[in-house]
């Protein structure tokens, strides 16, 4: 059995980017996406120098047992050449891109992943992402902070904590699997997998025959969904080509800003690569001179250039640290909110209702939120009981809150019951003369024990 691949690689700018920050390449034996970040047309030129770095192991194709060697040191590559073009192009210092490749030797598949792009494996009834985010809300995720749910919504879910940028040494994942016919792979940038749900990648990619439908057929969708992102996707199927008719796919493809800059080509540091190097000629087409994105501004003294370059790293480090405090502010504040509860007047003032919060605002902001209105009538309360609604009564759960709930209905009821409670937990021969004193009406020898009895402050 010869294991090979069939495979379809499309890129598209979306519904609301100007330009493609995106790369991608599927050969033979390398599947690769990058997804650039950075103003500029940074994004542009770091994914296409990811990319043009690690389509020359598909090429120069290593060893089962060098795979994961020759990829982490294309990767490290990558970086410093990252590094070295910041240092030629202090505009482009912001710039970064993520990277998730996968190397194919026979059945056996490297990966090295950085970042937030994703891998997919479709294996007959079996659908799952094969690659871990690294980001923010999937670091709150695994800590049991936040739910899956809430990433969709939290206002740090595109913060990277580990990318391409020549700044940082690099730290990617590693793994080595065992690929099988019939398997369906799916590289992909956050442009499609978030906006498009997993279950709908998963029956695009089980319903779809080919992979370029299957390719073109998630772009579509991640359109429709808005396309707020570049979309860039890789389809690629494990084949048996004994036994496969349509057999593997021969054309390298590249595609997003790797085709559209042509970067140049990065030769990796082997015998096969140098020799590779030495024999392309300067009208080689990957070495077109690139595009300009913008018209530089005037060079400015080379030390108030150093000195101004030298705070950047010290903001950037201070915006994120203030983005994740007040997040993490949000987060525990609105947990904090959550788990308080209070009885007071309902919002028309007739009954006891049940808030969520706290009784007080901020900025003219209500921390507090009515859910339950019980239809208790706070005048048919007695005095003590409605004195206490009328100032809330905090509670420290939801089952105190029940509990307190059902007291103040069965003194409402007693209070219904009784002739002597009148509405307002007054006794009924309680009055008040035209001059506004009250009278004190005598007492009743045969009165019940804990019936209200009214003594004067004053008089004989």
């Amino acid at each position: 059995m010869t294991i090979a691949l069939r495979y379809a690689a499309y890129s598209d700018v979306g519904c609301l980017r100007e330009g493609n920050e995106d790369s991608a390449y599927a050969g033979p034996y390398l599947l690769a996406v990058a997804d650039g970040m950075g103003g500029h047309a940074g994004g542009e030129i770091a994914s296409a120098i990811a990319i043009s770095t690690l389509m020359t192991l598909d090429e120069d194709v290593p060893t089962t047992e060098a795979m994961v060697g020759s990829l982490q040191q294309a990767v490290e590559h990558a970086n410093n050449l990252l590094a070295q073009r910041v240092k030629e192009e202090p505009r482009l210092e912001n710039m970064g891109t993520t990277l998730t490749a996968m190397l194919w030797s026979g059945a056996r598949v490297a990966m090295i992943h950085v970042g937030d792009s994703r891998a997919y494996l479709l294996r007959g009834d079996e659908f799952g992402q094969i690659t871990h985010d690294h980001t923010l809300v999937q670091t709150l995720v695994d800590e049991g902070k936040i739910t899956e749910e809430e990433v969709a919504t939290h206002p740090q879910r595109s913060l990277l904590l580990r990318a391409l940028d020549g700044r940082s040494q690099v730290d990617p994942d590693i793994s080595i699997s065992e690929a099988r016919v019939g398997d369906r792979y799916l590289l992909c940038s956050d442009g499609l997998s978030g906006v498009v749900s997993t279950e709908t990648i998963r029956e695009t990619l089980a319903a779809e025959r080919n992979p370029d439908a299957a390719a073109r057929r998630l772009i579509d969708l991640a359109n429709r969904g808005g396309g707020p992102d570049n979309i860039t996707a890789v389809v690629a199927d494990v084949i048996d080509t004994a036994t496969d008719p349509g057999g593997p796919t021969q054309e390298p493809a590249v595609v997003g800003a790797a085709d559209q800059r042509r970067e140049p080509v990065m030769t990796p540091d082997t015998p096969a690569g140098r020799a590779q190097g030495l024999n392309r000629g300067a009208g080689d087409t990957a070495e077109m001179a690139r595009i300009p994105a913008f018209e530089p501004p005037p060079e400015e003294p080379d030390e108030p250039e150093r000195r101004t370059r030298s705070w950047w790293p010290m903001v950037i480090v201070f915006v994120v640290i203030v983005a994740v405090i007040a997040g993490a502010g949000y987060y525990f504040g609105t947990r904090y909110l959550s788990s308080q509860y209070f009885l007071g007047p309902s919002e028309d003032g007739g009954t006891v209702a049940l808030y969520q919060g706290l009784s007080t605002d901020v900025a003219g902001y209500d921390l507090a939120e009515q859910i339950e209105d019980t239809q208790i009538p706070i005048d048919g309360l007695p005095e003590n009981e409605r004195n206490a609604v009328s100032s809330t009564i905090p509670l420290d759960s939801r089952g105190d809150a029940d509990d307190r709930i059902a007291r103040l209905r069965e003194a409402a009821e007693t209070c219904a019951a009784d002739p002597d409670c009148a509405p307002g937990g007054q006794p009924s021969g309680d009055r008040q003369d035209q001059g506004g004193q009250g009278t004190q009406p005598s007492p009743d020898p045969g009165a019940a024990v804990g019936t209200a009895v009214q003594i004067p402050l004053g008089g004989d």
